[in-house]
């Protein structure tokens, strides 16, 4: 019963949400899996954006190989580095991806500066690469946060809203469950169960939001200029993200402070982008 998975107020009971299964005796996580689809889908959009805009759609395929790699490794990086209390105690769980502990924010930034990298190399305009690269991205967030479901992670504080999830205390991480969580604990088919935002829903639904905007801009030929639709995602992204971090337990603070990295991040982003936009919008007209 511990696999078990509710939405009380939507009708919905999962028996039997499990964490990974086995392939010839080779266990597989799901959340390993929805990443590898959302690596695979971000890849396909970027490429169909690219050849919808004349550009060249292989060279986006083996821009995507690389700047994958390197976001993981800044996810990850960034994750470490934000909880270093819990990894200098436990140096040997650094390498361990399969567990979760990836922070989007880290694997963005390293993805910025695999762009311009990349795009000094092979002498392609850095602007017109992070906006087809952007579409890819946002897209593959829509699906990666779903690993967050599988994982039991990335979830909201207590609520009694429609949207409220049931999750087995003892298949969280203890230290994500709030005092006003356990106020509030519930018992299902004997199982203990604490009810919370699906913050990981939240975001998925607002970056599907944020897809909906990009495509439309490029695709429907409203772009003004060479970087609009990068700066659209950053401010999209960041403004939804500046609002779902309020809501998790599970949030990376600024060491020494009660300040939530993403949420200080977001707010650096939102006015970089705003900046961005406006000056783009000015030298245009």
């Amino acid at each position: 019963m511990e696999e078990m998975i509710c939405f009380p107020h939507l009708g919905i009971v999962l028996p039997h949400v499990g964490r990974s299964f086995s392939v010839f005796g080779i266990e597989i996580t799901y959340y390993g899996v929805i990443l590898a689809i959302a690596m695979v889908a971000g890849i396909n959009m970027s490429m169909m954006v690219a050849r919808r805009t004349g550009q060249n759609e292989d060279m986006y395929f083996n821009f995507a190989i690389i700047a994958i790699v390197c976001s993981v490794l800044g996810a990850r990086i960034y994750y470490v580095a934000f909880s270093w209390e819990y990894y200098r105690v436990h140096p040997e769980q650094i390498l361990n991806f399969r567990g979760g502990g990836l922070a989007i924010y880290g694997g963005i930034l390293a993805g910025i500066l695999t762009s311009a990298i990349y795009a000094a190399l092979r002498r392609v305009k850095l602007s017109l690469l992070l906006d087809t690269a952007s579409v890819g991205i946002i897209t593959g967030q829509i699906i990666g946060r779903w690993g967050n479901f599988f994982n039991r992670e990335a979830f909201g504080a207590y609520t009694d809203t429609l949207f409220a999830m049931q999750l087995p205390e003892a298949a969280v991480n203890s230290a994500d469950i709030t005092s006003q969580m356990r106020e509030h604990m519930q018992v299902v088919s004997g199982v203990p169960m604490i009810q919370v935002h699906p913050a990981f829903l939240y975001e998925s639904l607002w970056n599907l939001g944020v897809l909906l905007l990009l495509l439309y801009v490029t695709l429907g030929k409203r772009k003004h200029f060479d970087g609009e639709v990068f700066w659209l995602y950053l401010l999209g992204y960041s403004l939804g993200r500046i609002w779902i971090e309020n809501l998790r337990s599970d949030q990376l603070l600024i060491p020494g402070t009660g300040l939530a990295v993403s949420q200080v991040l977001s707010g650096v982003l939102i006015l970089c982008a705003l900046a961005a936009l406006v000056r783009g919008r000015r030298k245009r007209s």
